[in-house]
């Protein structure tokens, strides 16, 4: 076990998931609201860890076979990272966001475990962020594998954790715009450290 691989696997995996897309906006009003917090958190995590596991052991390895592949993987997921980091840094700056929450009726468990599965398994930037962007930035690190997958995978069930149970405190600053534009820069800011690592 290596502490400093799996303390990358933690940051990487952090600094992808954090990004405020449609899941997690999902895990946040859920939050807020305080309806089936638990269920929606353990889904997502566990779907994470998955994810994870089968870009770590799976994709990874892959590439890992076939350095021309490796090669393309790495440059594509940086410059991927790097649009994805103008995006939000251009998103800080150009739109003013808030967290409104609706006080609708309350909804069935049922229906909001399938709408979190929607959310989870239906969202094809899960996919790019466990599968194709951990697989690929796990390759760096072919002999601790397992420790760059432990961290990645706490990572994740740590923010969805901290996400769910947080929002309550979280509210009044995700109706302040200045929020969003804050965590808009740090993304930007994580996502370019990240691209310049993969590739140098």
């Amino acid at each position: 076990m290596s502490l400093s691989v799996l303390f990358n696997g933690f940051v990487t995996s952090l600094s992808l998931i954090m990004a405020i897309g449609a899941q997690n906006a999902f895990v946040l009003k859920q939050g807020l609201k305080k309806e089936y917090v638990l269920s929606i958190c353990l889904i997502c995590a566990f779907s994470d860890s998955l994810l994870i596991l089968a870009g770590v052991f799976g994709f990874g390895q892959f590439v890992s076979g076939h350095p021309q592949v490796m090669k393309y993987a790495q440059w594509g997921g940086a410059a991927f990272l790097v649009v994805y980091g103008v995006h939000h840094f251009y998103q800080a700056f150009s739109t003013k966001k808030s967290m409104c929450l609706d006080h609708h009726t309350a909804v069935s468990w049922f229906k909001i475990i399938l709408v979190c599965l929607a959310f989870t398994w239906l969202n094809p930037h899960v996919y790019l962020d466990t599968v194709v962007l951990v697989g690929a930035i796990s390759t760096q690190f072919e002999d601790h594998l397992l420790s760059f997958a432990i961290g990645a995978i706490t990572a994740s069930w740590l923010f969805f954790f901290s996400l769910g149970f947080g929002a309550q405190y979280l509210s009044a600053y995700f109706h302040n715009p200045r929020a969003w534009q804050v965590l808009d820069i740090l993304i930007a800011l994580i996502m370019w450290y990240i691209a310049y690592h993969l590739i140098s």
